[in-house]
């Protein structure tokens, strides 16, 4: 645990017992504060006042009293309307803060000298997957590194800080809109695309709020921009007029994709370059007046810092990815180049970032690949809960038998209809089946509704097909939110998993 330092003897209002709050209460009462907590699920308040906290209703309490109110996550701050306890913290001129916040300011409380490094990773996809692959080349590297955040373990449940240490934590959208003062020493923004905008008010709120991850870095940070998208690369830029040098992040399309079309899998190449300040020899200097990055040069002619389809060139050395298995397609190899990015940041030498690379495990559920029938390869890919993520599984495939489907967010799947030529046939789940079924029009599918009987289906159209045309695969890449059948994406996840292995499938084991 992390005691949080600077509400000695203070009251301070903790709403939201889950995971966060609760770890947070504990977090604040080893700093010597009396956290005050209120749920309004019954179970939570008794499990709080079993652990000997003080539970008080927070709609008769006197707010003038308190010194901060820790919100969940999970609670509006802003939109569709601020939660109640957020106007009665403001008409108080009570702060309202978060777990990420209570974690920087135990950081600050630090001796300078005494102080960990911090990497920290939000973006719309891949944050997680990103996450994972720095504490794992981190680890390899002989480093103490601690993983968690909205990842895994909460911040504050992680172990007290020591100075050799690193904390990769992976930050949502909802964590920083509640932060002031937090200060990553490696701060990554991998991508943004439309997502939550329920809570943020739309999307300027919502980039808003991812932008907030840069908003405290000190002079020796080191900030790592996916500029794919408009918004990444405005980001990228306003920081550039703000004097802070940026490393700028591209993943491109194959430049071989328009030979082969649709057939052939699109790995994609990602692009790191400008930045750094020179004392971090990998790079090159940042120019604020142009993040834009160029086209990549021709293999032959070996400029620049990029990555061809499979390779990420650093260094001035090409680094074959095809090793790396857990790291397929063009959104991995932009993972792959932040995750190498942050390790050299970090002193972790060109080699030994390299084979963390190509030892990573991967993680569940993000193109995972957790079995084999045959010449059949059964992907699971059920974080992909929107169509943006959707999309890079698709990617990587040259030919998928899709399930696809759940509960859509804002635009479906019309988005992906330039990837429709790579669907074989999908095979479609949950409340979305009907609408997908209209978008897909002549792509072949199937409306399944439940995922054992697309796995089934999908399994013994993939089977038939391997017979003449070779190895193929079922991909789950839902494009959807899990809530119509599934209480979140991971259990969505092992339902598939569990499927394909009563279907008669050979788990795989990553060698």
């Amino acid at each position: 645990m992390i005691p949080v330092p600077g509400f000695e003897g203070r009251r301070v209002a903790v709403f939201g017992l889950g995971r966060s709050g609760l770890t947070a209460a504990r977090a604040l009462k080893a700093g010597g504060a009396q956290p005050i907590l209120w749920d309004d699920s019954v179970s939570s308040r008794m499990q709080a006042e079993a652990e000997g906290f003080a539970v008080e209703d927070l709609t008769a309490a006197d707010w003038s009293g308190f010194a901060a109110l820790v919100l969940s996550p999970g609670a509006p701050l802003t939109h569709p309307k601020p939660h109640w306890t957020v106007d009665r913290a403001k008409a108080a001129n009570v702060p309202v803060i978060g777990d990420i916040e209570l974690f920087a300011r135990a950081l600050a409380a630090l001796p300078e000298g005494r102080r960990p490094r911090v990497v920290a990773i939000t973006g719309t996809n891949g944050k997680s997957t990103t996450t994972a692959l720095i504490g794992w080349v981190l680890k390899q590297a002989g480093l103490t590194v601690h993983v968690g955040g909205n990842i895994g373990i909460g911040v504050l449940a992680l172990p007290a800080p020591t100075p050799e240490a690193v904390y990769v934590i992976e930050v949502s959208s909802y964590q920083l809109d509640l932060t002031t003062s937090f200060a990553p020493d490696v701060a990554i923004l991998t991508n943004i695309s439309p997502d939550h905008l329920d809570r943020h008010g739309g999307m300027e709120g919502y980039v808003a709020a991812k932008a907030r991850l840069f908003q405290a870095l000190g002079p020796q940070a080191v900030p790592l921009i996916g500029i794919d998208e408009a918004e990444g690369q405005a980001i990228a830029n306003a920081l550039g007029e703000r004097g802070v040098r940026v490393e700028a992040v591209r993943s491109l399309p194959s430049p071989l994709a328009g030979e082969g079309g649709p057939s052939g899998p699109d790995e994609g190449y990602a692009v790191a370059q400008e930045t750094l300040p020179p004392a971090h020899p990998t790079h090159t200097e940042f120019h604020p007046s142009s993040v834009s990055l160029r086209e990549p040069p021709s293999p032959a002619r070996g400029e620049g810092t990029w990555a061809w389809p499979g390779l990420l060139h650093a260094d001035g050395k090409a680094i074959d990815l095809a090793p790396a298995r857990s790291l397929p397609g063009r959104h991995n190899a932009q993972n792959a180049a932040f995750a190498y990015a942050a390790a050299r940041a970090l002193g972790v030498p060109h080699d030994t970032a390299v084979q963390g690379l190509m030892t990573f495990p991967g993680l569940a559920h993000r193109m995972e690949e957790v079995a084999r029938l045959g010449a059949v390869r059964f992907i699971n890919d059920s974080k992909a809960t929107n169509a943006d993520a959707a999309r890079q599984a698709l990617s990587s495939y040259g030919r998928v038998f899709w399930i696809a489907g759940g509960r859509a967010k804002d635009g479906g799947i019309e988005d992906l209809t330039d990837l429709f030529p790579r669907v074989a046939h999908a095979y479609l789940i949950g409340e979305a089946a009907e609408d997908f079924a209209r978008t897909l029009s002549s792509t072949p599918h199937t409306l399944c509704r439940d995922m054992a009987t697309a796995v089934r289906q999908a399994a013994a159209d993939a089977a038939e097909a391997a017979e003449t045309e070779g190895p193929q695969v079922v991909l789950l890449s839902p494009a959807c939110a899990s809530f119509d059948q599934f209480p979140d994406f991971e259990a969505r996840g092992e339902a598939f998993r569990a499927a394909v292995l009563n279907f008669g499938a050979t788990p795989f084991v990553q060698g």
